[in-house]
């Protein structure tokens, strides 16, 4: 009786798209299309992240989270100073307190963040 019942939340579970690491079946990996410029200054802007290990995370994501298709509109792309990127930056403290000091100085949050994120 113990095994069939397990089997059927197994079931039920896998029916509803739950799977054991909290996530839908529906939000699998690439599931956000974006065309193939977006997605290569996803790529290119990991080579910002501070470390090593965190430009592989970076890479990581992208490549777990998006695919190449349609354009994506609502994704935010910007360049400023000759860097494109798009979507959310992960930024460091350090980073965080260069954008805050360059806001102060008169930037836009969005050009503090490309320009402390590439070039601090």
């Amino acid at each position: 009786m113990g095994k069939l019942m397990y089997a059927a939340v197994l079931f039920m579970a896998a029916a509803s798209g739950i799977v054991a690491t909290g996530t839908s079946a529906q939000a699998s990996d690439h599931d956000t299309p974006v065309s193939r410029d977006q997605y290569q200054a996803m790529l290119d802007q990991c080579q910002y992240a501070d470390t090593p290990r965190l430009r592989g995370e970076c890479r990581a994501e992208v490549r777990n989270n998006y695919r190449i298709g349609e354009e994506d509109s609502t994704l935010d792309c910007r360049t400023y100073s000759g860097v494109t990127v798009c979507g959310d930056l992960t930024l460091s403290k350090r980073e965080s307190a260069c954008v805050q000091d360059s806001m102060a100085a008169g930037l836009t949050r969005r050009r503090a963040e490309v320009e402390c994120y590439a070039f601090s």
